[in-house]
């Protein structure tokens, strides 16, 4: 049964260590430390992705920053309280940590998620005239517990999903990204903030979707 929920969300990435990994929090006695790891996009453009694993998987290797690695596992969201408000953080959940000679990936940054849409989509198109929607996906794993990833459809994928609706079954197919944003303060100043989310190159709505249709 855990194996199968854990299907639900896969993560491969393979990159540069782009920060020293810091020490986060202790479970049940097992220590988790995070980094930044640098995922090279097709164009010119580089992903820097946050990772989440325990000291176990890091034992008796010599990872420095600019260390290429390969990284299996999931990808995680939880709340966190800042400034009064309820953010949702994401990290990629190592399960497995490899170290690779510095060689060309044909893909660097894959994930698949199969999960429900847990909010209505929003469709939009920017100054540019690209058509993008987005939605949020949770995701269930062991222990009653769910993760909630934005994803952004784009072109023909985004006008599938305008008309999709909450409680709907999705399988996607796709890769996490990273994205500068700027938001406007209170005193007109403007702060750069990081948004991580998928961007689906695939998209498929579930069996069980399709016989409640007909």
């Amino acid at each position: 049964m855990t194996d199968q929920v854990i299907d639900t969300n896969s993560v491969s990435v393979v990159g540069e260590m782009y920060s020293p990994s810091v020490f986060s929090h202790e479970m049940y006695g097992e220590g988790f430390y995070t980094f930044q790891i640098k995922v090279p996009r097709l164009s010119e453009y580089n992903d820097i992705l946050p990772v989440t694993i325990s000291e176990r998987l890091m034992m008796d290797l010599n990872i420095e920053i600019g260390t290429t690695v390969k990284i299996e596992g999931q990808l995680r969201s939880y709340n966190k309280y800042v400034n009064g408000k309820n953010r949702l953080i994401l990290t990629i959940f190592a399960r497995e940590l490899l170290l690779c000679e510095e060689e060309e990936v044909k893909n660097p940054n894959q994930i698949f998620l199969d999960g429900y849409i847990c909010k209505s989509p929003v469709y939009r198109s920017t100054p540019f005239g690209r058509e993008i929607t987005d939605m949020l996906i949770a995701v269930n794993r062991p222990y009653n517990k769910s993760d909630y990833i934005p994803c952004i459809a784009w072109g023909r994928n985004a006008r599938f999903s305008e008309k999709l609706k909450v409680g709907d079954h999705m399988k996607i197919w796709g890769r996490v990204q990273s994205r500068e944003y700027q938001k406007k303060l209170r005193d007109d100043n403007v702060e750069t903030k990081i948004a991580y989310e998928v961007s689906i190159s695939k998209m498929e709505i579930s069996e069980e979707n399709n016989k409640e249709a007909k």
